[in-house]
């Protein structure tokens, strides 16, 4: 019998060989954190995280009252692309310009790429 990993675990695999491919890693320093993205089935989370301290400074969800009252659903590429706003909104507000975007595995298509542009739009640079 044939036996195959969980979607899970491959996702995590890709994770981490991701954040080790480069130089030192991806990892967020003070002057550039880390805009950590996770997904589920049926919200999303976003993470600015200073990896040198291992803080998050500010992080958005679908969960949130103010997010999901303004979104018809919390799990389709409208609902990513207003938490992508928001995250760039609560960052501009702490003078948080430029962070390094990871994806968490996930293929950057659809709910990823459209909170990954509309935070670009609302003026985070990555």
């Amino acid at each position: 019998m044939v036996s195959k990993e969980s979607r899970q675990n491959v996702r995590v695999k890709k994770h981490d060989r991701m954040r080790n491919r480069f130089k030192g890693g991806i990892s967020g320093t003070a002057e550039r954190p880390r805009l950590a993205v996770f997904r589920s089935n049926n919200h999303m989370y976003a993470q600015i995280i200073d990896d040198t301290v291992g803080k998050t400074l500010i992080s958005a969800s679908t969960l949130e009252k103010s997010v999901s009252g303004e979104l018809e659903k919390t799990n389709n590429v409208d609902a990513a692309a207003y938490l992508g706003k928001v995250i760039a909104e609560r960052a501009l507000e702490k003078d948080i310009k430029t962070v390094v975007f990871d994806r968490g595995g996930f293929l950057y298509a659809g709910k990823i790429a459209a909170l990954a542009e509309a935070a670009r739009e609302a003026g985070l640079e990555f």
